[in-house]
Parts: structure tokens; sequence; C-alpha cells
């Protein structure tokens, strides 16, 4: 199956009540694991690529080669986008061009008319392709590729504003953040949420910083309208720890464990039982 954009599905998931997960890749295994368990478990999915990964990546064109040809090669059938997240008007532009199906364009940063004013330019763009455009509106907290957010409340106002310029999806801050959150956190913002849910209707909602949001909350977000949750660190922190036992087993000293095929599989495997907990949660399985 050829990629798709992430509107339909999300549609159907905001409509049917369930989320998307958007799992950020960061190379070959990462990308591999997550379509594959998509795949066996029938769930639409959202490949993220931040900047950052991208540029890790070799570029925006060597992502794409390598995600068009493990579809083609693994025979995945279900539906899959691939995301820039957190992009810049730049490359959000760069992504497009390189054939990504969905690009995120944070603006987050400027002011609310300056957010506006390049949102209304990367639609037109992103709709003469047929690219779903997701936007966000109050910053989500911690740190993404060097950028740092404080983790704001969204204004349901600007939201809407935000909202009625004809985005996909709008990610609104209700005090997640990225990364690891902090024994302190105070969760996540319900009001908020349902506030900016009332002002947006229809418009399927954005979490960020899916990683160690409690169980229930990430229920909560979902009966809210949450239809797209993004996930990265939990992947990152799984994979270092399933690496580093094996290394401290000293099975790469043993035979020829040191081959990067056997060195990195229990990271691979970690990912692939770690997305499948997640689409679980989210309830996308077997909703391709």
């Amino acid at each position: 199956m050829s990629l798709v954009n992430a509107k339909e599905m999300l549609k159907k998931a905001h409509k049917e009540g369930y989320a998307v997960g958007q799992f950020n890749i960061n190379n070959l295994e990462w990308t591999k694991a997550i379509l594959l368990t998509a795949q066996e478990n029938n769930s639409p999915v959202i490949l993220g690529v931040s900047e950052g990964a991208g540029k890790y990546m070799s570029g925006y064109k060597t992502v794409m080669g390598m995600v068009n040809g493990m579809i083609e090669e693994l025979k995945i059938t279900v539906p899959v986008a691939v995301h820039l997240d957190h992009g810049s008007y730049d490359g959000a532009i760069q992504a497009m061009n390189a054939g990504f199906s969905s690009v995120m364009f944070d603006g987050s940063h400027y002011s609310i008319e300056e957010n506006v004013q390049k949102t209304k330019e990367i639609i037109v763009k992103a709709k003469a392709k047929n690219i779903s455009v997701e936007a966000e509106v109050g910053s989500i907290g911690g740190e993404e590729d060097g950028v740092t957010g404080k983790g704001e409340i969204a204004s349901p106002e600007e939201c809407k504003l935000i909202a009625d310029l004809g985005v996909d999806m709008l990610a609104a801050g209700i005090g997640n953040i990225h990364g690891k959150y902090p024994d302190n956190w105070k969760g996540l913002d319900f009001e908020a949420l349902a506030a900016i849910q009332k002002a947006v209707g229809s418009m399927p909602l954005v979490l960020h910083g899916g990683t160690g949001i409690p169980v229930d909350m990430i229920k909560k977000a979902i009966s809210l309208g949450v239809s797209k949750i993004n996930v990265n660190t939990e992947c990152q922190l799984v994979f270092a720890e399933a690496t580093r036992k094996y290394i401290e087993a000293g099975k790469d000293l043993e035979s020829k464990g040191f081959d990067p095929r056997k060195l990195l599989k229990p990271g691979f495997d970690a990912i692939k039982a770690s997305v499948k907990e997640k689409m679980e949660l989210f309830g996308s399985i077997n909703k391709a």
C-alpha cells in the first residue's frame, strides 16, 4: 500500500473514539519495528520524523526512500503516513517536496498573527499535494530538537482561529511535555481540553509527549477528542535498556554477538513490544 496522508485515518479515529499512534523513527530498526507491529496488529500508524532525526538519517529523501522501500518489501498493507514532527516553515516545505504525506508546522513560538499567516501559506502548499497539516497552539513543554517549551495551556479562542484556517489536526498545549515527566508534574488539564474540543468541534486533537502519561489520563484525553498521540521517548528508553542488558550480559562477546544485526535485535524487539502496548491502549488495533 502506498503512503496516505493522516486526515482520513484521524477523522475515523475521532468518530469511533480511539487514537492513532505517531511513533517517531530514528533509523532503520525503529522504522522496521513500527511498520511490522502495525501490520501484525492491523493498525493504522503515523511515522514521525523530527527535523533533527531527518538530518541524522541523511535527509528527508533518504527517509522516504527507506520507508517506501520497506512498505513494498515487507508487504505493508495498513495505512501509513510519514509526518514531519515540529517542523519549521522551511522544514515543512522541504519535507513536502521530499514526499512526506503529512507535516506539522510548529508556529507556536510566533505571535498568533504570524502563526496564522505562516500556517495559511503551508496549508495552500500542502493541499496542492494532498498532504495533511498539523498546527500547534500553546507550546508543548519539555525539549524537542533543542527547542524548549514551558508547557503552556492553549487558548480555546486561538485554537479555533487556527483550526478554522483548514488544518487537519491541532496540537493544543494542555500541560503535556516532551521527554520524561518530572515528579512534580501536575497532570493534563482536562478542563482546558474540554473547552478546546468544544471550540474546534470535530477537529482531531493531537497529544504530544505521550510517554509517561498515566493510562487513565490517556483514556480520558481520547474521550475528549484526542485522536493522535505522539510517542518517542518511551521507544528510546526501552531500546537503550534492552541494548544495555545485552552488552552487560556479555552477549556481544559471544560468537558473532558484535554483529550489528544481533547487537540491535533486543532493542528492536523492545520497540515492537512497546508499540504494540501503546496501540492496545490507544484502541487502534484492528482499525486499519
